[in-house]
């Protein structure tokens, strides 16, 4: 049984993102995602313009005039959300957590999905699988994947991003967008992300919280790492243990952007602190430009 506090929250993020659709989104997520393949429509007298590799050479023969097969791209796409809910995502400063805010956009990008009639899955990992929810389709179906998102409770505290890669390539047969959040605090993943990008088209959401990489002046403070339970006590209001954690914030940030960079992968950076709204926004128009070129990630 959900709490009233869950569903309220369900409610909450199902209105907010249902509008945020209509008013902004939903027009880009069609012409920036490419079906799994072509399928035979029909065939048409040959036309200037079309390529010779369309020919229908048997009906050509048969009619005594050129004769093109026409294609068309399957629409239907299979979308693959895997949500790192490990020990660091239970954290935020400003006005929610990692964790809620990676199931607000799950519910942004699930909505976004079966308004096109693409089916949507879900991968809740930590330092294993820890549920898996099969592509489906519907707004019930988009319900329950918000549900599972605000509700679980992980067994796992840490981040094993290969094995939640391995696993989703595993049991993802065709081609298929994954969006893969998490926090990127470890980095050596890049392996099986080259495996995944070989196979699906992948996107990268990162969540960050401000106080991650600004200590604020508030004297001695106590500090756990949420994965591994380890405790250290901190003077933050020595500046240069500020200017050490921000300098070692900014150094991991600059590799992570290198790793996806070379490996051609769309990173979309998001924080507690501000809307995810232009980000993912500038991520739409970034793609369809790529796509109007002839270029693109994934």
């Amino acid at each position: 049984m959900l709490s009233k506090e869950i569903l309220k929250k369900v409610r909450r993020i199902q209105f907010k993102v249902n509008r945020l659709i209509d008013e902004v989104i939903a027009g880009h997520y069609a012409s920036v995602f490419k079906g799994t393949g072509i399928e035979f429509s029909e065939v048409r007298e040959y036309t200037p313009g079309d390529e010779i590799r369309t020919i229908d050479w048997n009906v050509t023969a048969r009619a005594g005039a050129p004769f093109s097969k026409r294609y068309i791209e399957e629409r239907e796409l299979t979308v693959m959300l895997a949500v790192d809910l490990s020990a660091s995502q239970w954290f935020g400063s400003v006005s929610a957590l990692k964790s809620e805010l990676a199931a607000e956009i799950s519910a942004l990008l699930a909505f976004l999905a079966i308004k096109n009639n693409d089916r949507v899955g879900l991968l809740i990992f930590s330092d294993r699988c820890e549920f898996y929810l099969p592509p489906n389709k519907g707004r019930r179906h988009v319900l329950r994947v918000i549900r599972e998102l605000l509700s679980y409770q992980p067994a796992g505290r840490k981040t094993d991003l290969p094995a939640a890669l391995a696993y989703l390539n595993k049991l993802l047969k065709q081609k298929s967008i994954i969006f893969l959040l998490s926090d990127f605090l470890v980095l050596d993943f890049e392996q099986a992300l080259r495996q995944t990008i070989k196979r699906h088209d992948l996107v990268a959401i990162g969540l960050e919280d401000p106080r991650e990489s600004e200590l604020p002046a508030l004297g001695l403070v106590d500090l756990r790492d949420p994965e591994t339970g380890d405790r250290v006590l901190v003077d933050t209001a020595d500046p240069l243990i500020r200017e050490e954690t921000a300098r070692q914030a900014i150094a991991l940030k600059e590799q992570r952007l290198k790793l996806f960079k070379r490996n051609r992968v769309d990173f979309i950076p998001l924080s507690t602190a501000g809307s995810y709204l232009e980000p993912l926004q500038r991520f739409f128009r970034q793609r369809e430009k790529q796509k109007q070129a002839g270029g693109g990630a994934g």
